[in-house]
């Protein structure tokens, strides 16, 4: 069963005048329950207003999102219950905290969902610890963290609604090395642990490879590719055509192989390329 199915979707801003302007066009695709999807592609590619429209925020001017079989603009009053349902994390979400303490920010969205305070405070735990809080950051003003521990702290807060799908859009963007690898395992180690479907936007092609295993390319507002994440970067060609890279380490074991080493395509992470040289060193009996 496919968590999201899109069906000739379109966005039009500024419909019938002189700034008229196609951000997403006739685009069609379907997600399954489990995916961890990747979205690239250039600013200005459409991927925001794409992942605007599968949670409702933004009203396709044509076509159709279908969030577990159900077409979520069939009820316009009922929109508010799909929100809940595919959850979207904006880029810097740590502007957006806005509560005395970290734990009230993260209970927001559940308390606005008519749970029981049980209940709540169930959500706002499980959340943290799946993001990596303590107990103690729970206590503190949100503004008294680290620009990790916010980002962390306000994925929790979307998390501790429980949607079905988990859309981050640029998630990483501004930390450094040490704060983008944590914040990337807690994201994988919560979509494994949940079985939920996870869309990751993003400008990050080793990001995409490390956690991804479909990817989505977007280019000028249409659909370009979608397939596994290892065969959208075995076409590096293509790719290229369009401006975007395979992951560096891709081009690196791409290059390798064309120079005469037996690596195989496709060789999407840095661990997994010291694996292959190993093994290729070890059968040629030089390690």
């Amino acid at each position: 069963m496919s968590s999201i199915k899109v069906e000739n979707l379109c966005c039009t801003y500024g419909a019938k005048t002189p700034f008229e302007r196609h951000a997403v066009k006739d685009v069609s695709f379907e997600i399954q329950k489990g995916d961890f999807v990747g979205l690239i592609g250039h600013t200005g590619s459409g991927k925001s207003t794409l992942v605007s429209m599968l949670n409702g925020l933004i009203k396709p001017s044509s076509g159709k999102v279908y969030v577990d079989s159900v077409d979520i603009w069939q009820k316009p009053k009922e929109i508010r219950k799909f929100r809940f349902k595919v959850g979207l994390v904006f880029q810097y979400p740590e502007y957006q905290l806005f509560e005395e303490t970290v734990e009230k920010d993260i209970a927001f969205g559940p308390s606005n969902m008519g749970l029981s305070e049980e209940e709540i405070n169930k959500r706002v735990l499980n959340a943290a610890k799946f993001v990596g809080l303590t107990d103690e950051m729970l206590k503190k003003s949100p503004f008294d963290l680290s620009g990790g521990e916010k980002r962390r702290a306000a994925i929790a807060g979307v998390i501790a609604m429980d949607p079905d799908v988990l859309i981050l859009d640029e998630p990483t963007a501004g930390l450094d090395p040490v704060g983008r690898n944590v914040l990337l395992s807690q994201i994988s180690q919560y979509q494994k642990a949940r079985n939920n479907t996870v869309i990751l936007v993003s400008h990050s092609m080793e990001d995409v490879a490390r956690v991804c295993n479909k990817v989505m390319v977007m280019n000028k507002g249409e659909m370009f590719m979608f397939d596994k994440t290892q065969e959208i970067f075995a076409r590096a060609d293509e790719l290229n055509s369009i401006g975007l890279r395979v992951p560096q380490i891709t081009r690196v074991t791409d290059r390798l192989r064309e120079m005469g080493l037996d690596l195989p395509k496709g060789i999407l992470t840095v661990d997994k390329a010291v694996l292959e040289i190993t093994e290729l060193l070890k059968k040629e009996g030089r390690l």
